[in-house]
């Protein structure tokens, strides 16, 4: 069995302003970099053989600042944001009924479907290369869902639906197992 505990990256000065980044690379804002350090912190007492962040700067810029003095971070473009296409970097209203866009892109963009593909093939890559092992990820919101999906039996509707961005009920890490 592997072990996956997910964290997603300090909040952006896009999500201050209620801007959907998608495949922009996002700067951390002040907040996001308190986030990103005191994350490392939270979580101090836990042992990961590898840490996997998106290669997006939001997320790298968030392993690093997180755990880069304990580990080395493995940036990998399949653990990417869904690409919003024409809605990168606009206003998030489109968030409201993402299940629009569970198999239909958006414009110029991808499903989740899309990141549904992106996560297995990692998740397969993790279940070859790190049997046994606990691994974080630093990522962002489809990838999470994704994982949801893949992992623990929801449908993309039930992912959305209880995604804990709606609540506001944030913590220092999301568990998976394969």
């Amino acid at each position: 069995m592997t072990k996956i505990t997910y964290f997603v990256h300090g909040t952006t000065t896009d999500n201050e302003q209620g801007i959907a980044t998608g495949w922009a690379g996002g700067e951390l804002s002040e907040l996001g970099i308190k986030q990103a350090k005191e994350l490392g912190d939270l979580v101090a007492d836990r042992k990961f053989d590898a840490v996997f962040c998106s290669d997006l700067k939001r997320a790298v810029d968030s392993a690093q600042l997180g755990f880069a003095d304990k580990y080395e971070i493995m940036p990998d473009a399949r653990l990417r944001e869904c690409d919003y296409g024409d809605f990168n970097q606009k206003p998030e209203e489109f968030k409201s009924d993402m299940t629009k866009f569970i198999d239909k892109p958006f414009p110029n963009g991808e499903s989740c479907r899309d990141v549904e593909k992106r996560l297995t093939d990692f998740v397969d890559f993790l279940k070859e290369n790190y049997s046994g092992k606990h691994v974080a990820i630093v990522a962002h919101q489809a990838p999470q869902l994704a994982l949801d999906v893949l992992l623990k039996g929801k449908t993309w509707e039930q992912a959305i639906e209880e995604d804990w961005r709606g609540t506001k009920s944030w913590q220092p890490g999301w568990e998976y197992e394969l």
